[in-house]
């Protein structure tokens, strides 16, 4: 049995969770392998809509196995957060949840010093979601980090040698913080921690492949924030990229299988850095407020532009996608254009591949195809798609050399049709 593996190919906020629960009953066992609280994966199932941050988005599906691997890393408080709102669907996460003990803890220090180093950087900032991701990944490459599974034994003396080493650095910062009441409460939620089947993860997941039992590997953020490969330094801390769910799972890269590559009909980022097709017109107002697009878990409001091709081909060969799925595609209903980025012009040059250098110095080569301006919300079957959707379907597998598979016609559960 292969392990299938699901991810973003764009900067994040491409519709993850949703798929996710999509495709969960096709699968023993969904597996998140990177990222941390910074992701919010949003299910929408029935009257309920969930964002989830540091669980699998299985969860749902109670008689899945669901757990998170080696190469995330995990904020208590805001687990114990999550596991409280799922409580309220009278869904136990006890009963499905196996966490690993390799995955690393993200201190109160870790947050602290987050907003210490984004706040000094002023106008320079990377634009993080300040849940301490990037400290935490620091003193997980620096052999500093605590894990999981250090709870278990000696964890006090452990936690005070890296405070005393946080509260050193935040010295060279001009910042004012409080500790003691987010520090008891982080403990309260260590204690919570205890109660979960706390396993060695990469020898369970070995275990299962070879068992036969299928498995879904859930990627956070999007590939073009990459640490190796995305829009350095504008990016996340950790490899978003298939690749990560072999080390963030502990599994051999003969063992993958599917890739199923997550796209939105058009395209968004959150925070700082370079966005070739960015629309700061009226047009992106138009996407934003259509696609309601705000990020999930900062609230923060997305940038909006048209789809780019560079940097979908980029991802695909990057990750070696082998099935399409293309988000949001109801978003576009509102346009009688929609244009597609099929090449930069640099200094005056054309461009096809991702360049090293993403600055203001892109202009994006647009191609204009016919928009639907149709609802296609309440679509089920690809025969019943606006002859303009699938010529835009048509265009992008052609283009892209990948079949497009699903296509999600609204944010529900329900509104996914198989092609």
């Amino acid at each position: 049995m292969k392990l299938d593996v699901l991810l973003g190919l764009q900067w994040g906020d491409e519709g993850k969770g949703k798929i996710v629960d999509v495709l969960s009953p096709e699968y023993d066992t969904i597996a998140r392998f990177q990222g941390g609280p910074n992701a919010g994966h949003t299910l929408e199932i029935g009257k309920i809509k969930h964002i989830l941050h540091n669980i699998p988005s299985g969860i749902f599906h109670k008689e899945k196995v669901n757990i998170i691997g080696n190469g995330v890393v995990l904020d208590p408080i805001i687990f114990q957060e999550e596991v409280e709102s799922l409580k309220k669907f009278g869904i136990d996460v006890k009963q499905n949840l196996l966490i690993s003990k390799k995955a690393h803890l993200i201190l109160p220090t870790h947050k602290i010093l987050d907003a210490a180093s984004e706040a000094a950087k002023g106008k320079s900032k990377i634009g993080s979601t300040l849940k301490g991701i990037g400290p935490t990944y620091m003193d997980k490459t620096g052999r500093n980090g605590l894990r999981v599974g250090d709870i278990i034994k000696g964890f006090k003396e452990k936690y005070s040698a890296l405070r005393k080493k946080h509260e050193g650095l935040l010295k060279l910062y001009t910042y004012e913080y409080e500790l003691d009441e987010i520090e008891n409460k982080w403990f309260e939620c260590i204690e919570l921690l205890k109660e979960f089947k706390i396993v060695d993860s990469e020898h369970l997941v070995n275990k299962l492949i070879k068992n036969g039992k299928s498995i879904l590997a859930e990627g956070a953020q999007g590939t073009m924030l990459d640490i190796e490969f995305g829009s350095y330094p504008f990016v996340t801390s950790s490899n978003t990229i298939c690749a990560g769910a072999c080390t963030g799972l502990g599994v051999s890269p003969q063992t993958i299988g599917e890739v199923f590559g997550i796209f939105k009909a058009y395209c968004t980022r959150v925070g700082s850095g370079p966005f070739p097709t960015e629309l700061t017109d009226d047009t992106g107002n138009r996407l934003r407020k259509k696609g309601a697009e705000f990020g999930s878990t900062t609230g923060r409001p997305r940038r909006c532009g048209w789809i780019d091709l560079v940097a979908l081909k980029y991802s695909i060969m990057l990750n070696g996608v082998t099935q399409l799925i293309m988000t949001k595609a109801d978003v576009l209903s509102d346009f009688e254009t929609i244009k597609v980025a099929t090449a930069y012009k640099i200094n005056g040059n054309i461009v096809y591949d991702f360049p090293f250098e993403t600055d203001n110095n892109i202009e994006p080569i647009y191609i204009e195809l016919a928009g639907w301006k149709k609802d296609i919300s309440n679509i089920t079957i690809p025969g019943e798609f606006p002859t303009e959707l699938t010529n835009y379907i048509s265009y992008l597998e052609k283009e892209l050399n990948v079949p497009v598979s699903y296509v999600s016609v609204g944010p529900k559960r329900n509104q996914i049709v198989k092609l």
